[in-house]
């Protein structure tokens, strides 16, 4: 059939304007632009076809499905272990596959070009990164179909396949947490209360608001609070409030009122341990940053050597805090100190995780000294190994 039989039978719109039939046209063109634009908004293409965007819809997937939900959190135009993770794991069919049957894929994108994302996009990302508490990226988090973390990971290296076994042993704390709230519903009262307790002690501390139906089933059944848990909660949220007041501090150059302040919080609560330890090192960490800040290198440099000397520091403990002094060295390219840092924690056992770290970065190091005079563009990129903050940043 030629174009002019074809029009004469109604198969194609006539070439001159009529009204009427231009105004059916342009509603249903609008009407599949729109599906388009719906249909795009809710799938990202950062990590291949087949990643939605849109939460609510992922979450209803995931029940009608019975799946789990991979939630990224990611900059994928500015955060290099983001682009990392993407193209070594993400965009590869082996990993595509070997999730199809377990996971939603979710991306949660917070790009730097804003206009990748539709306005509805931003905002709902921007609420669930309050939502998650998330503080850094990339953060993926394992979730359930009603949106509760049950485990959270990063980038790791191996490609896709040691990524998918790595979800995979995730995936099965999941199952663990189902089969021990399966056990304390047969429980009763305190007992009960107690089995609950565990089951949370092996989910990710930071989203344990998302339990909240837990939370306040163990306070009903524990009055007398026998399991400790309001205590240990109570003791969390001020911890949090304590670390709203360190930041207001810090924004406001008031670095100063920090370590009284964390001192104060210590002998309210009575902590000792790995609490008390967890907290004195966010104070040296102050000290240093503040003396350095001042062009007090010396300073900054001796309060680490006495912290490690007054609480007879040894180990990875020792490394870790070693490690301090790195931060204010490479600001100021005092590379050489570094790199005398650097063996120190080397010195104090090699085979551990920290000591391993510092072996690893020496080549770096050197790197980071030889461009010293080049530009800034010789820096990492915020995200990678070796980055240096330049002021403002």
């Amino acid at each position: 059939m030629d174009k002019s039989s074809a029009r004469a039978q109604g198969a194609f719109p006539p070439e001159r304007d009529q009204p009427e039939q231009q105004s059916i046209i342009m509603r249903k063109t609008t009407r599949l632009a729109s599906f388009v634009l719906a249909l795009t908004a809710s799938f990202a293409f950062a990590g291949g076809e087949g990643w939605v965007t849109d939460f609510e819809a992922a979450k209803k997937k995931a029940a009608e499905e019975k799946k789990d939900l991979l939630v990224d959190f990611t900059g994928s135009d500015w955060c290099g272990w983001c682009i990392k993770l993407n193209d070594e794991v993400f965009k590869h069919d082996a990993f595509k596959k070997g999730v199809a049957e377990k996971f939603v894929l979710v991306e949660l994108d917070y790009p730097r070009d804003k206009s990748k994302l539709s306005e509805e996009t931003q905002k709902q990302n921007a609420k669930l990164k309050e939502t998650y508490t998330i503080k850094g990226y990339p953060t993926i988090l394992l979730m359930d179909a009603k949106g509760r973390p049950y485990a959270q990971t990063g980038y790791q290296a191996g490609g896709p396949e040691a990524y998918v076994t790595h979800l995979d042993e995730l995936q099965a704390e999941r199952v663990k947490r189902d089969e021990n709230l399966a056990k304390a519903a047969k429980l009763e009262g305190v007992e009960k209360a107690k089995a609950l307790v565990a089951v949370l002690k092996e989910l990710p501390e930071d989203h344990l608001s998302h339990y909240s139906e837990l939370t306040g089933e163990i306070s009903k059944l524990d009055p007398e609070d026998q399991s400790g848990f309001v205590k240990a909660q109570q003791l969390k949220e001020a911890k949090q409030k304590l670390e709203a007041s360190i930041s207001e501090a810090m924004r406001g150059n008031k670095a100063d009122t920090v370590p009284p302040m964390i001192d104060a919080f210590i002998a309210e609560h009575k902590l000792e341990g790995e609490e008390k330890q967890e907290l004195e090192f966010t104070k040296l960490q102050i000290l240093v940053s503040s003396a350095a800040r001042s062009g007090e290198m010396d300073k900054a440099l001796k309060t680490v050597d006495s912290y490690i000397t007054q609480n007879k520091l040894e180990g990875e403990m020792k490394q870790n805090v070693l490690g301090v002094k790195m931060g204010p060295l490479l600001q100021a390219k005092k590379f050489d100190e570094a790199a005398k840092v650097i063996d120190a924690i080397i010195a104090v056992d090699p085979n551990t995780r920290a000591g391993k770290f510092a072996e690893q970065f020496k080549p770096r190091l050197e790197k980071m000294k030889a461009q010293a005079g080049g530009n800034k563009s010789d820096n990492p990129p915020h995200g990678e190994p070796g980055h240096v903050h330049e002021e403002g940043e």
